[in-house]
């Protein structure tokens, strides 16, 4: 048995909020949101909502004062106002320490260096004018990858940078990191999930076809066209990344499969995942529910995916998925539109 009378905050009041707390009404857990927009998606599903910036502190703090528990839908979200929080008392999945890694890339990166996690190579840098300079002087050669090192969200934040030409064009302004170009055979995700008792279950790995302007994922094919012995590998994988940054929740992991035969971690998300939006239908227990097992200090549920004919198409008429992503049931591949 447990309670479900504890107060669950969550930072952040879009889509994936909205399929958390619907996730989370099945089992009567009470579930509460903070999103800077009065007509944000959970606002009308959770059991409260307050209209405030997750980003601030005096608001993340007020927000959470009568919150037993707190999590996110977004990373980009107020640390100092979390560690506040757990200092008195409060439950907060993931840990601020963990966010304040992941939401700077050259931090996330460093982290994989240091924790012998395989990345691809990389250099951080003051300003995009410093990774001109390094470009120009031959010290670091085209075709590379520039990122941001905050606020790269949902393909913004990325350039990939194959011309001189794309210096005055493409070039991204302010501190960033330049990553070699992998040769990449396959980009796949695995979304992975650890409760505070040291459980870790993983989903199967999902293959992302990435749109090539707008570099946001545009179809899912699910189980991912990789050999079972790849697909072990990354699993074992993705569990050393959420043991490694110590996550009590969901943990999206997203990797390159390289042509050369390596496994290289690109970068994660420590929430749902637009990666495990598929397992609403296709797996016997959602991310959405994972998550809230997780950080409830649930067992995991099953990660199994359904056989093919048990997974619902969408639906249109369903407000809560219209628009996220259709399916196509190709032998034993689920195919998803993102």
């Amino acid at each position: 048995m447990f309670s479900t009378t504890q107060k669950i905050g969550i930072l952040g009041g879009g889509q994936l909020g909205k399929m958390l707390a619907l996730a989370a009404a099945n089992w009567d857990f009470k579930t509460f949101c903070l999103d800077p927009t009065p007509e944000a998606p959970a606002s009308q599903v959770c059991t409260g909502f307050t209209v405030g910036d997750f980003n601030n502190y005096d608001e993340v703090l007020a927000f959470g004062r009568d919150k037993d528990l707190l999590t996110i839908e977004i990373e980009h979200v107020n640390t100092d106002a979390l560690r506040e929080l757990e200092r008195l008392g409060k439950t907060v999945h993931p840990s601020p320490r963990a966010l304040d890694i992941i939401k700077d890339k050259g931090l996330q990166k460093e982290f994989y260096r240091d924790n012998d996690i395989p990345t691809a190579d990389f250099e951080i840098f003051e300003d995009e004018k410093s990774l001109k300079k390094a470009i120009e002087s031959g010290r670091w050669k085209l075709p590379l990858v520039q990122k941001s090192r905050t606020a790269g969200y949902d393909g913004r934040g990325v350039a990939i940078l194959r011309t001189l030409e794309d210096l005055t064009t493409k070039l991204l302004l302010g501190p960033c990191l330049a990553e070699v170009l992998a040769p990449i055979e396959t980009e796949i995700a695995i979304v992975a999930a650890r409760n505070n008792q040291g459980d870790v279950a993983v989903f199967p790995a999902v293959e992302m076809d990435f749109h090539p302007e707008a570099n946001l994922v545009e179809f899912l094919l699910c189980p991912a066209r990789i050999s079972p012995l790849v697909a072990a590998e990354a699993e074992a994988l993705a569990e050393k990344v959420i043991r490694t940054f110590d996550i009590c929740g969901l943990l999206a992991v997203e990797m390159f499969w390289t042509k050369d035969g390596e496994l290289l971690v690109n970068e994660v998300a420590p929430r749902p995942h637009n990666s495990g939006h598929h397992t609403i239908d296709s797996a016997h227990t959602s991310q959405f529910e994972q998550h809230l097992r997780a950080i409830c200090g649930l067992p995991l549920g099953s990660t199994n995916s359904k056989p093919p004919w048990l997974s619902c198409s969408i639906c249109s008429a369903n407000p809560v998925r219209k628009g996220l992503f259709a399916m196509k049931v190709w032998k034993n591949v689920s195919h998803w539109k993102a």
